[in-house]
């Protein structure tokens, strides 16, 4: 790049970042299935003779609805499962598949899960829109934070380096305006978690707040409903049978499990004619499913979930309620651990349970009684009839954020 041109560039920089100085700059961190991923192939063996074996370079993988109809699924499943190694307690990819993650630092990737900007795809973009019209530039003081959802946080140590390094370069690029995430679903624990990283200091310098939108704090039975049946992402097209079997193969589905902080040992889990489990007997449970390695991931991911302390920044904890929501798996009489069960329901947003969501409330009650350890605020946003993914695109919530980022 000549002199000319740089200074050219640096001067646009200049013109754009200057908009948005004043306002707290925005990373967004996506939860499950928020961001896109790719694909790279060089394949001995495949699952159909129609499924592709090599690619000269990288696919989109996640989200492209050309792979998930029939008989290409399966190819997709195959391609997008984890398998598990007992010995190293991690995750690899089939031999011959390579996935990444697209786009660090660029917005686009989590704003639309479709490359092509599919309205079926689209994430965090209803936010991102409404945040540059109060000023906010993409690139600048809008950021993307993806990451691999498939796995927990004892195999994303490289996204929370990055994530890091991210927030300082941000900070910086904006006149040293401090950081605001504003994080969907399991991007909220994920959030948690790299918080618990860094020392007070650092987030009092970095951090300004968080907007949380449907975290499930404390786990949801919507994770071990998708162990026993899977989920098919609320399409009709897509069999649960099938989604299920890449599902269940995600460390990330193990630590959304149901916290034992927030569900009693005496609760029933899972109901059958034989026995009834409770969060006590997810290791039977899981060895009677056949599933092993299902409780060698929640093994694995445990740690993470034992410490339930405050975040030590501004929390804006906003999530729905009054949508039917699982809250126990009913095998019929007769039957056993065969997938043939009725669904329990109770109060939450349709995925996660509102014991869940709004565990949130404790800390706040907490700083309330001054039995907790932070001076920073703590709002509860409860919102009746906000949907679990629609959430990001309920025009109440884009009215709060916009009015908080304009503080």
């Amino acid at each position: 790049m000549s002199e000319k041109s740089s200074f050219l560039a640096l001067f646009i920089y200049g013109i754009l970042a200057q908009n948005s100085w004043g306002l707290s700059p925005v990373i967004l961190i996506p939860g499950d299935g928020g961001t896109q991923l790719e694909a790279k192939l060089n394949r001995s063996n495949v699952v159909h003779y129609i499924c592709t074996k090599a690619s000269a370079d990288y696919y989109n993988i996640w989200l492209n609805l050309e792979l998930l109809v029939p008989y290409i699924i399966d190819c997709w499943v195959d391609n997008l499962r984890l398998e598990y190694d007992n010995v190293t307690r991690t995750t690899r990819s089939p031999p011959g598949v390579d996935i990444r993650v697209p786009g660090f630092g660029n917005p686009d990737p989590v704003e639309w899960l479709d490359p092509s900007h599919s309205s079926t795809g689209a994430y965090f973009n209803s936010i991102a829109d409404a945040l540059v019209k109060i000023g906010y530039v993409r690139n600048i003081s809008i950021i993307g934070a993806p990451y691999d959802f498939r796995k927990a946080p004892n195999e994303n140590a490289d996204f929370f380096v990055k994530l890091k390094s991210q927030v300082e370069e941000t900070y910086n690029q904006n006149n040293k305006t401090s950081v605001t995430f504003i994080v969907h679903s399991m991007g909220g624990v994920m959030t948690m978690h790299f918080l618990k990283l860094q020392t007070q200091r650092w987030k009092d310098q970095y951090i300004r707040r968080i907007i949380s939108l449907s975290t499930p704090w404390a786990g949801s039975m919507k994770a071990l409903k998708v162990f026993a049946i899977g989920d098919n992402l609320g399409s009709r097209m897509l069999r649960e049978s099938t989604m299920r079997t890449q599902q269940v193969t995600c460390p990330s589905l193990a630590w959304l499990l149901p916290s034992p902080l927030f569900w009693k040992p005496s609760e029933v889990l899972v109901q059958t004619e034989k026995f009834n489990y409770t969060i006590n007997d997810l290791q039977k449970y899981f060895t009677d499913m056949d599933l092993p390695n299902a409780w060698e991931m929640k093994k694995d991911t445990e740690q993470y979930t034992k410490d339930f302390s405050a975040p030590g920044v501004e929390l804006h904890c906003v999530y729905g309620y009054n949508i039917s929501t699982v809250e126990r798996l009913v095998y019929k009489p007769g039957t056993w651990l065969d997938g043939n069960l009725t669904l329990a329901t109770g109060d939450g947003d349709g995925t996660v349970n509102l014991r869940s969501l709004n565990a949130c409330e404790v800390w706040r009650k907490k700083r309330i009684f001054q039995t907790l350890n932070q001076n920073k605020p703590l709002k509860s946003v409860p919102l009746p009839n906000a949907e679990h993914l629609k959430i990001l695109h309920d025009q109440r919530v884009i009215d709060y954020i916009t009015l908080v980022m304009k503080n």
